[in-house]
């Protein structure tokens, strides 16, 4: 399973390393290197609009 290696104990006892550990979190947090590619999709919250979207969606199938 993919996700099985997030799952683990981490044990660090060099407080250098533990310290080196702290700032790569927080540097991955801050500024993280992965973006989303595209444009992200706008919720719908207009009751008229759902109606249309449904309706077309059901007069077309």
């Amino acid at each position: 399973m993919a996700t099985s290696s997030i799952f683990s104990n981490v044990k660090i006892t060099d407080p250098k390393k533990v310290e080196a550990f702290v700032e790569a979190l927080d540097a991955s947090a801050r500024d993280p290197e992965r973006r989303p590619t595209g444009a992200v999709i706008p919720l719908v919250n207009d009751i008229d609009e759902i109606r249309k979207f449904m309706a077309a969606r059901i007069s077309k199938g």
